[in-house]
């Protein structure tokens, strides 16, 4: 692999240059900016390395760019995306979100964390691998789509209509990865899933003086007290049977749990409290929040709040509850256990609506390309990986890695403890995106020799 280091690092200025040109193009989903010319432009850079790749339309949704490459026993599929988040409030940047300046060792641009530098390394590393040790070892599947960060509504859309163009891989690089703190690499095998909930209870025709409450029933109360059943004072779900579909870690995975640097004092400090959810210390804290599923409240909603007196009965109330869900469970089967739990409890008039959703999906961490993508890490960083068995957000890796059974690996990306993703003055290290190029080809060359 010494040619094909020396050829990125002799490529380092064209490469950044190219991040450059990426990077200037806004491609912000929310907005509905740049879109189709963004998916153009990574079909045409696919393309540019040898892909057979196509822009693929999905109905209602931002197009996907699909391309295949290479040949071989061994398909590995990579997940990535165009789209970035807005960039204000602009007033807060240091220079111009899509200037993508190069200035005291890093690259300052929306988007170039999140998602763009880390597609872009891969582009990257792909080119120069072929061009020093050869043709690819293996086929590569690679997915990159213009809706993560609005949560990817149209991702399973597509997978389901391109099933068998995207069936076969053993494995999937996902997107992301970053180094922390101390300089080690980040790798994470899964995500958690979402259930977003709108409940709400309807009462009279329209809101009453509350002189009437002593006979007129307030759907604020009912609301509050159905909410109360499904979750009690020492902070235990109590929806009927959900728990009961909780998958715990194994033990090689708390080995990676107790891996996992958490510095408990300062993260109190951050957060402005004295102690952790069940007076948890240790790994128990990391283990809580990789592996157990929540339940909140989000917002409650009901009556008048503004200045003064009204003294009123509402005749509505609603508020939004959202489970982060871990292995085995899902959002349609979280839908119908609060419903169940609800009518048991003589709460049918309580409405329940599922707004959102994401299935949850954790990888196996002893799959040899999972010990590869660690040992590879340990190499170009130069330190031991952290290894995450799952990360406390959600994300739509179940749509793809679920769906075909295979796990998900997100490591070797450009980030840093400051990229400061979704926020003003988005940034990566120049070392970091170089280092993620190298971590690719790598990559390549020991999942090829598997």
């Amino acid at each position: 692999m010494d040619r094909f280091e020396a050829n990125v690092q002799a490529n380092q200025e064209r490469f950044l240059a190219e991040l450059q040109e990426f990077c200037r193009k806004p491609s912000i989903i929310a907005q509905g900016i740049g879109i189709e010319e963004t998916a153009d432009w990574v079909r045409d850079r696919l393309q540019g390395v040898g892909f057979d790749s196509q822009v693929i339309q999905v109905e209602g949704g931002a197009p996907v760019v699909y391309g295949e490459m290479g040949s071989g026993d061994k398909t590995l599929m990579i997940y990535n995306h165009y789209d970035v988040q807005p960039p204000e409030p602009l007033d807060l940047w240091d220079s111009g979100p899509f200037d993508a300046e190069i200035r005291d060792g890093r690259v300052w641009a929306r988007g170039v964390s999140d998602n763009k530098g880390p597609w872009m390394a891969r582009v990257q590393a792909i080119e120069a691998y072929q061009k020093e040790i050869g043709e690819l070892p293996f086929r590569i599947k690679w997915i990159v789509e213009g809706e993560e960060e609005i949560g990817s509504p149209n991702l399973g859309r597509f997978v389901e209509e391109n099933k068998e163009l995207l069936a076969g891989a053993d494995a999937c690089l996902w997107e992301g990865g970053r180094r922390d703190g101390a300089g080690r690499p980040v790798i994470s095998l899964g995500m958690k899933g979402i259930a977003y909930l709108g409940l709400s209870v309807s009462g009279a025709s329209s809101d009453l003086h509350s002189m009437n409450a002593p006979i007129v029933g307030n759907p604020a109360w009912r609301l509050i007290w159905a909410l109360a059943s499904l979750k009690d004072e020492n902070e235990n779900i109590t929806v009927d049977g959900l728990m009961d579909h909780v998958v715990k870690p194994t033990e090689e995975e708390w080995e990676y749990l107790r891996g996992i640097p958490f510095d408990e004092e300062e993260s109190k400090q951050d957060f402005g409290i004295n102690s952790f959810l069940k007076d948890a210390t240790g790994p128990d804290v990391v283990k809580q929040l990789l592996f157990d599923p929540t339940c909140t409240i989000c917002g409650f909603l009901t009556g008048y709040t503004g200045p003064g007196l009204k003294t009123v009965l509402p005749n509505q109330a609603s508020a939004k509850v959202d489970f982060r869900l871990v292995p085995d469970l899902n959002p349609e089967l979280v839908l119908r256990l609060v419903r169940e739990h609800l009518d048991r409890r003589g709460f049918t008039d309580v409405n329940v609506e599922l707004l959102a959703q994401l299935w949850p999906y954790r990888s196996p961490v002893e799959h040899p390309w999972v010990k590869a993508s660690i040992s590879v890490a340990r190499d170009i960083f130069g330190a031991e990986p952290v290894v995450y068995p799952s990360s406390a957000g959600g994300g739509p890796m179940y749509q793809l890695c679920g769906t075909f059974g295979i796990p998900g690996i997100s490591g070797g990306g450009v980030g840093n403890p400051n990229s400061n993703l979704h926020a003003p003055n988005e940034n990566i290290y120049v070392e970091d995106y170089m280092r993620s190029i190298l971590y690719t080809g790598h990559l390549i060359n020991a999942i090829g020799s598997l």
